[in-house]
């Protein structure tokens, strides 16, 4: 059965309502707010108008149809409920539940001339309800007819200024209309009402976030009328359960971090098996930067949930930014597991792999992302990063080529200056330092002061004996960027040495050695290679040993082999 009259459930207890009403004529008059009454007094006050007996007759037909009506829909019989439905709505336009459900489906099913006839008989009272009155401007706005949308909605305003639909109909036809004062304006109105429900207000702040959404540009004077309504809402002190979800959901929405955790806080105690809060508050404590909150959050809600996939995969990425690489990867391994489909998980943990030196790992688990998601930047990006660290620098290159296209088609946003640095030093091990340099001057466009890109560009060229002069001045304005990088300081005295200046590089090169955290064999080959020029053999055969023993290296032995007979051996 279609079951498309959802609010059946209801609308039999009205019509339970009703027919008790009308079991006795006296006691049926006398009740407020029965379906059928307001139209029925109107029409007796008037010379002319419907007399006791016809009035009885009309509220008893409209009773039969919408029994039969019933009765028809428990049957799945779809259309013959509708047609009794509608005629019982005739004979008591004012059965607002009945009319509003009718309307409701002929909307939904894109009826809207019959919602807008159905509408305007039930609206003809001048006692009509604001709520008729905004769902039939609602009809007409349907219909494309916004001159009468407008008069309808404003007409509902008038009768229930509390009634939030006719505020929400009229902002939504001026936003259509490109008249963002006016829907701004009705916005303002609303929100000088004085409202005792918290919906009311909650509401208006969606609102108003919905405006703030499509004009950004007036964000700075926006948030605070929102925040405002939810301080109105707050200071009605809602207990209703949804009603506060609804309200810390819209502080979070606004950044006020401290307003929703306070909610959410409450919700975790009042309701602590509620889905979805625990979740919202590891979100805030990740945004604020508590990762330890966050954390505690997450594992309860792992502790709940353990197959909930999304808790891990926020624990692994709490552990990878505290560089716990070990937990971060059993994190992100149980996500997987649990959720092979999450495609998010593949990346960060292909990523982890590559930091761990572990890039065969990591390129297995990208050919299992491959097998199942579409090609994308990320994908191949990682794959790259994964076969420049196993030394694969034509493969890397392949990928690298490959992120790159995918980006310039659709992804412009990731070809970053990280990215163009990565493509270039892998370039550069591939020997394609023509190309390393454009992808270096790519990323130094970007980020002229990234201080690794500069030294990266500016060795590669002392390296080579090219462009000495430009990689000096990029050197050096790396060193007075990190002046203690031990990397930084050896290429100056290299660029130096390159220059043929020993005595200045000799300085660089010892301040290097010391501000190395480990020894390094290029640092002392270099070191040796100084010394050498200066013709200082005996510190320049110490230096070679050195470099040797820390990596054995058959450059270096050759210089060795080569220096002057009859230098003393160092001690």
């Amino acid at each position: 059965m279609n079951r498309s009259l959802h609010g059946l459930a209801v609308i039999a207890i009205w019509g339970g309502a009703w027919l008790s009403g009308c079991a006795s004529g006296s006691r049926a008059e006398k009740s407020a707010g029965r379906p059928g009454e307001s139209l029925a007094k109107e029409r007796r006050s008037k010379p002319g108008g419907e007399t006791s007996e016809e009035s009885a007759e009309r509220r008893v037909s409209a009773i039969a149809h919408f029994a039969a009506g019933i009765s028809a829909e428990l049957n799945d019989d779809d259309t013959v409920a509708l047609e009794h439905y509608l005629k019982s709505a005739a004979a008591d336009p004012g059965h607002e539940a009945l009319v509003l459900e009718l309307a409701r489906r002929f909307l939904q099913n894109k009826q809207v001339d019959q919602a807008i006839d159905l509408l305007a008989k039930a609206t003809g009272s001048p006692r009509a309800s604001g709520k008729m009155l905004a769902w039939l401007g609602l009809a007409y706005a349907e219909a494309g007819k916004m001159d009468l949308a407008i008069q309808a909605d404003q007409a509902a305003i008038k009768q229930s200024p509390d009634l939030l639909m006719g505020y929400r109909n009229l902002s939504a036809i001026y936003q259509q209309s490109r008249q963002p004062g006016e829907a701004l304006k009705v916005l303002d109105d609303a929100s000088g009402q004085s409202s005792g429900d918290p919906q009311f207000w909650i509401e208006l702040g969606e609102l108003y976030a919905s405006y703030n959404q499509l004009h950004p540009e007036e964000s700075q004077s926006l948030k605070p009328k929102v925040v405002a309504t939810l301080d109105r809402a707050a200071a009605l002190k809602p207990e209703n359960l949804l009603v506060i979800q609804r309200l810390a959901d819209g502080y979070k929405s606004a950044g006020e971090f401290a307003r929703a955790e306070e909610y959410y806080l409450e919700l975790l105690d009042r309701f602590p098996a509620l889905p979805g809060t625990r979740e919202k508050l590891a979100d805030i404590y990740l945004r604020t930067g508590k990762k330890d909150k966050a954390a505690e959050q997450l594992a309860a809600i792992s502790r709940d949930n353990p197959r909930n996939d999304q808790a891990y995969y926020y624990l692994g990425n709490i552990a990878y930014q505290e560089k716990r690489f070990s937990d971060a990867a059993d994190y992100f391994e149980q996500a997987l597991t649990l959720k092979p489909e999450f495609e998010p998980v593949y990346y960060r943990l292909a990523e982890l792999k590559i930091n761990l030196n572990k890039p065969q790992e990591a390129l297995d688990l990208l050919e299992k992302a491959r097998a199942r998601f579409k090609q994308n930047f990320l994908m191949e990006f990682l794959s790259g990063a994964a076969h420049a660290g196993a030394r694969n620098y034509g493969e890397a290159v392949r990928h690298f080529t490959e992120a790159e296209v995918i980006a310039k088609a659709g992804e412009p946003d990731s070809l970053t200056y990280s990215f163009y640095f990565q493509f270039g030093s892998t370039l550069e091990r591939h020997g394609d330092h023509a190309e390393a340099e454009k992808y270096f001057r790519k990323c130094l466009e970007l980020s002229p002061n990234f201080a690794e890109a500069m030294n990266y560009l500016g060795y590669m060229w002392a390296d080579r004996g090219e462009n000495l002069h430009e990689a000096k001045k990029l050197i050096e304005k790396a060193v007075e960027l990190e002046p203690k990088n031990a990397a930084y300081l050896d290429s100056l005295g290299w660029v130096l040495f390159k220059l043929k200046q020993p005595g200045e590089a000799l300085e660089w090169l010892q301040k290097a050695v010391q501000q190395s955290k480990e020894p390094d064999p290029t640092l002392y080959e270099h070191l040796g290679d100084i010394y050498g020029q200066l013709k200082e053999f005996d510190k320049a055969r110490e230096a070679w040993r050195k470099s040797i023993e820390l990596e054995p290296n058959d450059r270096v032995n050759k210089k060795l082999d080569a220096l002057p007979a009859g230098t003393a051996p160092a001690k």
